[in-house]
């Protein structure tokens, strides 16, 4: 039950990223490029998701236990160090220049995107590096 629900969370999540636009590079540097050409539209796909995650959050505070596991597993560590404040700005420099993150890269390799799959494939070597 756990990989159907997984599964489809997942499909739920690549849609929403195909309507809203976020597999376009192009339309996400439009909404990165603030003194240019400036593109809002994402600004609304951004505060939808932080309204559903931040609801989400709320309900889970209530539950004793996620509906599809034993537990839940919420993050340990709560310190903002070099480490954390260095892999942001890795993940925003990238998403900066590209145009893309992990999910929506993902979802345009499954669309048939040949740039995201160079992108993908360069995380990947950038994840195996790292560890």
């Amino acid at each position: 039950m756990t990989i159907i629900v997984a599964l489809g969370c997942g499909l739920l999540f690549g849609m929403g990223l195909v309507l809203s636009g976020m597999v376009d590079p192009a339309r996400v540097l439009g909404f990165l490029d603030l003194a240019g050409d400036w593109d809002p539209s994402l600004a609304f796909v951004l505060g939808g998701a932080v309204a559903v995650s931040f609801l989400g959050y709320r309900l889970s505070r209530h539950m004793t236990r996620p509906l599809c596991a034993r537990q839940f597993y919420l993050p340990t560590r709560t310190a903002i160090d070099a480490r954390l404040v260095g892999g942001a700005a890795v993940f925003g420099i990238g998403w900066g220049l590209v145009g893309l993150c992990p999910g929506p890269a993902i979802v345009s390799c499954g669309l048939g995107q040949g740039g995201a799959a160079v992108f993908v494939a360069a995380m990947i070597a950038g994840m195996w590096t790292v560890r």
